[in-house]
């Protein structure tokens, strides 16, 4: 066994343990507002969106019907906290609009219809396929970058190279679970700034083991 799959045995291992059930972050009814969420998570926190999403829906609407004819201001001025609000807003009126036109209403639960949408791109499509629709997917955002190759799962040259490493390393099976349980573990035990190594469960598994641990 090589030492990149040494390391993820090790991994996978201490995940199940810290984390054998972990919650989907971001609050949602339905396909639908999942999406919305999904999309205003970028470059924002989940507590911040989780924040923002009840008061869209209280004042605009929680259905794709309702956003598609709400006006791009007002939901700008909603979503403004959760940052980059002129692109979000725009595209969350051109996907509720695309959503009631083109799909009959209901999300699309293909990964080429739901990367058609506006706003919605490879990660954003990947997180519903796997949380929404149960398909095996694996959303690489950057917690999960940083963690794959601080603990030697990918080289880390790429957000593209890490899904794909981390997909060889684990059975699809594995997948859906795996996004959510490294995101948990990553922001309470390996956190980018003022990581400790040796009270990292993972890290310090990895460094018992002769593994390479990487900064």
């Amino acid at each position: 066994m090589d030492q990149r799959a040494s390391a993820a045995k090790i991994v996978g291992r201490i995940l199940d343990r810290e984390f054998p059930d972990p919650p989907i972050p971001l609050d949602h009814r339905d396909p639908y507002t999942f999406l919305v969420a999904v999309l205003l998570s970028a470059q924002c926190t989940d507590v911040r969106v989780n924040l923002v999403t009840p008061v869209l829906w209280a004042t605009l609407g929680d259905t794709p019907q309702e956003l598609a004819k709400a006006d791009v201001e007002a939901i700008r001025e909603i979503i403004r906290p959760c940052g980059l609000s002129p692109a979000k807003s725009k595209a969350i009126k051109e996907l509720s609009r695309m959503i009631v036109d083109d799909h009959a209403g209901q999300v699309p639960s293909t990964f080429e219809e739901l990367e058609a949408l506006p706003g919605v791109g490879h990660k954003t499509a990947s997180v519903l396929m796997s949380q929404a629709f149960g398909v095996p997917a694996l959303a690489v955002d950057t917690h999960i970058h940083r963690c794959a190759r601080r603990w030697g799962l990918s080289d880390g040259s790429s957000v593209e190279h890490t899904e794909r490493d981390l997909k060889e390393l684990y059975r699809p099976a594995r997948w859906n679970a795996l996004h959510l349980q490294m995101i948990h573990y990553a922001r309470r035990f390996c956190p980018a700034r003022g990581h400790k190594a040796r009270e990292c469960p993972i890290c310090s598994a990895l460094a018992a083991k002769g593994l390479p641990v990487f900064e």
